[in-house]
């Protein structure tokens, strides 16, 4: 297999892994309830300022879809709809304290999914990897391989 085959199928793989290692270890910690793509509903949902449509986009999906999204995650007391102060047809979304803390989970589990690779890379290797992964990320949202 050619390097740029080898460097599709690895980065493929470990984004792969990540997701599920992130899910499995916030359901360990009492959220059993969200899917993987709670979780980038939350990264925009979280920045602030975010209404059904900026989801939509943030997320590479449809209006429809975002909106049963967010019924969802509301159903589930994830997010509330709070009046948008300079368009009253438009809902602003915000965590609620269920959110926030579903939110703290992902951040300890991802934290807690790379330190394999940190260990196993060391700290030098693993921040020249973090810098060379970041010059090769596109700017913009993380979006889900749907």
């Amino acid at each position: 297999m050619d390097d740029a085959l080898a460097f599709s199928a690895l980065v493929l793989a470990l984004s792969g892994q990540l997701v599920q290692t992130i899910h499995a270890r916030v359901a360990e910690q009492g959220f059993e309830d969200l899917r993987p793509a709670h979780g980038y509903a939350f990264a925009r949902i979280s920045v602030g300022d975010a209404t059904t449509t900026d989801l939509a986009e943030h997320m590479g999906v449809t209006k429809q879809a975002a909106a049963q999204l967010v019924e969802e995650l509301v159903r589930k007391g994830y997010v509330v709809r709070l009046p948008h102060p300079r368009d009253a047809r438009a809902r602003l979304l915000g965590l609620t304290e269920a959110g926030w803390a579903a939110t703290r989970a992902a951040d300890r589990a991802a934290r807690a999914a790379v330190a394999p690779w940190r260990e196993t890379l060391g700290e030098a290797r693993f921040g020249e990897l973090v810098a060379d992964l970041t010059r090769l990320t596109p700017p913009g949202p993380i979006r889900p391989a749907w």
